[in-house]
């Protein structure tokens, strides 16, 4: 079954860190590029940061300065390391896989990984 599986959510206090990962199950992420998304609740999905099959890095505006995304192809994950957070980064991130470009459009997406930040 061809699938993607973020992992690495929970809580985590102001000013903490967490590392999210997606791994992909059934295929290998070498030639593809990945982006990381997150949803708030009431909220539009928005773009965090993506990948290229090469490892160049895109951060959109969420990503706040404060987020890294980085590939691992022989372990076929790719890593999101979030710093920093605060109580606005809380949301559902989920990964999604693509061969065309670095925003989409995409073949795979995972269901996700809860991040709440909070005291």
């Amino acid at each position: 079954q061809l699938q993607l599986v973020e992992s690495g959510g929970g809580l985590v206090q102001p000013g903490g860190s967490l590392r999210l990962s997606c791994a992909a199950f059934g295929f290998t992420l070498n030639d593809y590029y990945i982006g990381w998304f997150r949803q708030a609740p009431e909220k539009e999905r928005e773009g965090v940061a993506c990948v290229s099959p090469r490892g160049s890095p895109n951060y959109a505006d969420a990503a706040g300065g404060r987020s890294t995304i980085s590939r691992d192809n022989a372990k076929n994950t790719v890593y999101l390391q979030m710093d920093s957070l605060k109580p606005e980064d809380t949301a559902v991130y989920s990964c999604r896989a693509g061969r065309k470009a670095c925003w989409g459009p995409y073949d795979y997406w995972g269901q996700g990984t809860q991040v709440n930040v909070s005291s």
